[in-house]
């Protein structure tokens, strides 16, 4: 077998393995709008169908670790290409934790439509619209091996942090408000943070990305907007 023929053959199976990875990105996005629309909807079965197929995530991520395994012991690749390799198995477990996450959603709104509805659940929605426009954008640069676009995902993330500390901060007033509000509240405060994660998960594909074309971890200084956790957080 030439070389040429050898090459091609692996450019090949590495072309498959970035389509499968898209494909199991884009049933992660569909997943977190299906869990949002539940909420909206307060539709326990449909909520449920959503935990459901998180199972057709995990068997993708499952077959990516297999396809793997295999390119490592059939090409043993080195530098550039085993970059690749190995980018495409830890975002193929980033975005199995994303499917996770978006399933959780859809699981706490099922004992959510047990209690009255709260206005500041809609802000949710908006949570989950810009972490779905940063997996979506990152998925598209993974694609095209773009790093520029990557790192611009990398650096948005702190938009989506700004709007969790925004939700936090309301959820919280809610609470000490009412203490009615306090269960379905606590339920949101989770849903919120599932979501505030998923974001930090397209970051971790980001880096990815730029790992894979430059060689180099990404180690510029990033904007991490999440206050919630700081001892200085207060509620105004």
């Amino acid at each position: 077998m030439s070389r040429e023929h050898i090459i091609k053959s692996y450019d090949d199976e590495l072309t498959r393995l970035t389509g499968e990875i898209v494909r199991m990105g884009e049933l992660a996005a569909k997943q977190l709008e299906g869990a949002i629309e539940v909420v909206a909807r307060r539709d326990e079965r449909a909520a449920q169908r959503v935990v459901d197929n998180d199972d057709a995530i995990d068997v993708m991520e499952q077959e990516i670790s297999h396809d793997v395994v295999r390119l490592l012991a059939l090409r043993a690749p080195i530098a550039g290409d085993l970059r690749n390799v190995f980018a495409a198995l830890r975002i193929a477990a980033d975005i199995e934790r994303i499917g996770d996450y978006a399933a959780n959603v859809a699981k706490r709104s099922i004992p959510l439509n047990l209690v009255a509805p709260v206005a500041v659940a809609g802000g949710l929605a908006h949570l989950a619209d810009l972490a779905n426009e940063l997996l979506r954008k990152v998925l598209i640069a993974y694609r095209d091996r773009d790093a520029e676009a990557a790192y611009q995902v990398w650096k948005d993330d702190a938009e989506l942090d700004d709007a969790y500390t925004v939700l936090f901060r309301s959820l919280l007033t809610y609470m000490m408000e009412d203490p009615r509000n306090i269960t379905p509240c606590t339920h949101l405060l989770f849903m919120a943070k599932n979501i505030e994660r998923i974001g930090d998960h397209a970051t971790n594909i980001a880096e990815n990305v730029w790992f894979v074309v430059h060689g180099e971890p990404l180690v510029a200084p990033r904007a991490k907007r999440d206050l919630t956790a700081s001892a200085d957080f207060e509620t105004k």
